[in-house]
């Protein structure tokens, strides 16, 4: 191999070996890669925004709170890039804070169509939390700011998914889904701060073992029924000859590694033979 191959295959190494150990410290330690910031945006011919639909209560309340929302946090995300000693978080803060002010826009064009109230100030706990966060500094700051803002995000998420599977209007449709991947992304950028205790949030309400007695229509006999089809589909036999195939598949790798076990274990006795004497010359 000529000197100049034997340079570039070193260096090959080399960067591959970079390439490797920056891989391997995004996957150990994630806050040592920036956490995405970019929202994606769905296409926009899939959904329409042209005010049609029945404006449900639970619409006009879902906009005001998208409402409440921007207008403590986008205080909250100022406050953090002015207050905070951790570049991480005056980042955080500044990516909060920029889309709440694209989501705001969107909740005032979509109040405005529909004709929907909006508030003009945070409600009492809002101001509340940042009044906290006015009178900290440093690290208190940070861990302020982190756990309001998560707390927050946690409970309208699921509130989001509810209107956006059960509105009536496209436009608050819109809203609901573009809602959605804020949250989901300020999550992400929140818990990207390594401040968050996930012990400490709130854990999901149990599933719901005893299905309601009474119930209507489809949902009624899935709820009611659940247990019942379980018990049909094992004395079934069409449903158990389902498994037919994959146990013919087993018998099929186990008899193969059987084979291939066999052959290079014990092998054929003449096969030695000629090994052995081979190995005399």
């Amino acid at each position: 191999m000529s000197t100049v191959a034997r340079v570039f295959r070193r260096r090959g190494r080399f960067v591959g070996v970079a390439v490797a150990a920056t891989v391997a410290l995004a996957v150990i330690e994630p806050s040592a890669a920036w956490a995405e910031p970019g929202v994606p945006l769905p296409p926009n011919q899939l959904i329409t925004d042209t005010g049609k639909g029945k404006v449900a209560e639970a619409d006009r309340d879902f906009a005001t709170k998208v409402r409440l929302a921007g207008l403590w946090e986008i205080p909250a995300g100022e406050m953090a890039q002015e207050k905070s000693n951790n570049p991480r978080i005056k980042k955080i803060g500044q990516d909060i804070a920029a889309q709440h002010v694209v989501l705001d826009e969107m909740v005032r064009n979509a109040a405005a169509k529909l004709k929907i109230d909006l508030p003009d100030k945070p409600n009492e706990d809002q101001q509340g939390w940042l009044d906290e966060m006015a009178n900290a500094e440093g690290e208190e700051f940070d861990q302020i700011y982190i756990d309001r803002l998560r707390a927050a995000h946690g409970k309208i998420f699921p509130a989001i998914a509810t209107i956006r599977t059960s509105t009536r209007n496209d436009t608050i449709r819109k809203l609901a889904q573009r809602a959605n991947q804020f949250v989901m992304t300020h999550l992400t950028l929140l818990e990207s701060s390594n401040l968050v205790d996930f012990a400490a949030l709130p854990t999901a309400p149990p599933p719901n073992a005893a299905a309601p007695a009474s119930g209507g229509g489809a949902a009624g006999a899935a709820g009611a029924g659940g247990a019942v089809l379980s018990s049909a589909d094992q004395n079934d036999p069409a449903s158990s000859s389902l498994s037919l195939p994959l146990i013919a598949v087993i018998a099929v790798v186990i008899a193969g590694v059987a084979l291939f076990l066999s052959r290079n274990l014990w092998g054929d006795p003449h096969r030695r033979r000629r090994r052995r004497y081979r190995s005399h010359y």
